[in-house]
């Protein structure tokens, strides 16, 4: 049978002391990483602190102070949040649910098709040509370039810049990458 052994942690008196020594400027380390963000700089402290209750080996370093490394520590925490919020998608509040139209509703998608089908006859024929071919009838640029003769190149600078001329024309329809 084997025995767990415990994790070595600082004790708390130690990081007590720790906390009214460095916590104030620590705080404000982390205010200037968060933009401000008072929760966030707050979260991010106990989190620091939590490391510094996790690796008692640090006190031991020869280090003068104890504030580089709790600084290195809280700005290394404060990168690693970021980029764990910039790689989830972005949330959307309510707001954005409520303007957004129901893809059920026929009345919806028939005045979108209306209004894209007045802009495609604004475009110049050209551009006109080389949208049907590819959006409506569902050719490839090769395919389109084929059939209009011209060079596949100029079937996708075309498809761009009526596509850029569409979005002009429909103001009112979000913007799709």
């Amino acid at each position: 049978m084997t025995t767990a052994t415990a994790t070595p942690t600082t004790d708390e008196r130690t990081l007590a002391e720790l906390q009214r020594e460095h916590g104030n400027a620590l705080l404000n380390f982390l205010l200037g990483l968060t933009y401000g963000d008072r929760q966030r700089a707050e979260d991010l402290m106990q989190e620091t602190l939590v490391r510094a209750w996790q690796h008692p080996e640090a006190f031991e370093a020869p280090y003068e102070s104890m504030r580089p490394w709790l600084f290195t520590v809280a700005r290394r925490l404060a990168i690693d949040a970021r980029r764990s919020r910039l790689a989830r998608p972005t949330e959307i509040g309510d707001g954005a649910l409520a303007a957004t139209p129901d893809p059920a509703d026929a009345t919806e998608s028939a005045m979108a098709a209306l209004d894209v089908r007045a802009a495609v006859r604004e475009l110049s024929p050209e551009h006109r040509a080389v949208l049907v071919r590819i959006y409506f009838d569902g050719l490839s640029v090769k395919e389109a370039a084929a059939e209009l003769g011209i060079p596949a190149g100029t079937v996708k600078s075309r498809s761009h810049y009526a596509l850029r001329a569409l979005g002009r024309c429909l103001p009112g329809y979000p913007e799709r990458p």
